[in-house]
């Protein structure tokens, strides 16, 4: 049986491991990488290594950072009286890429899944309640992702902030450009006609 040579064998089964990537595209990414220079491998590897070494949690809002508060806490010309509620680092840049947002973000680093052993005091829930404790929050948008987990958290996260008597709003999600009605399913349709607007 035909076995690769052990360096290159330990490169694809570390590079499984990362989400997305098969067997296939593991060997295509080690290959390229042999073909590398000693230096661009160097610099892959030392970023690699930067980003266990010098990235953590802002204090505030949980978003990957290298300085605390992160760059968009610290940012004097965002609005700290609206938060925007993710469940991931990655959904910041996301938003963030529309540069129409101009308040600040909350991470959550998950979604409630009673089935995967997630449950509400798992997440960053409590940093968000504080921050809207202290009065000066004026609303707070929920971006969670339009899954069964989304939902979910979304729910529980509008039972949990009521009471505050702050704006609450979710985003209008529909239907897509350049899509067809009939390739969309129920709940994105449902959506659509709940985040519909008055043509003026």
């Amino acid at each position: 049986m035909f076995e690769w040579a052990k360096p290159l064998y330990n490169l694809i089964e570390e590079l499984k491991k990362i989400p997305g990537i098969g067997a296939k595209t593991a060997q295509r990414i080690s290959f390229h990488l042999m073909k590398s220079s000693y230096e661009d491998v160097e610099r892959l590897s030392n970023a690699l290594l930067e980003v266990r070494q010098k990235l953590f949690n802002c204090s505030i809002c949980n978003n990957i950072t290298d300085v605390d508060p992160c760059l968009i806490c610290s940012d004097t010309n965002r609005n700290d009286d609206t938060i925007c509620v993710v469940e991931e680092p990655y959904n910041v840049g996301t938003i963030e890429k529309t540069g129409i947002f101009k308040g600040g973000y909350h991470v959550l680093m998950g979604a409630i899944s009673p089935i995967h052993g997630i449950t509400p005091d798992k997440l960053k829930i409590n940093g968000l309640v504080k921050r809207v404790e202290q009065g000066k929050v004026k609303e707070v948008i929920i971006a969670t992702n339009p899954t069964v987990e989304g939902e979910s958290t979304s729910l529980y996260l509008i039972k949990l902030l009521k009471p505050f008597n702050i704006k609450i709003t979710r985003l209008a999600i529909g239907l897509p450009v350049g899509s067809d009605i009939d390739f969309a399913d129920q709940v994105t349709i449902s959506r659509a006609l709940e985040g519909r607007w008055e043509i003026k």
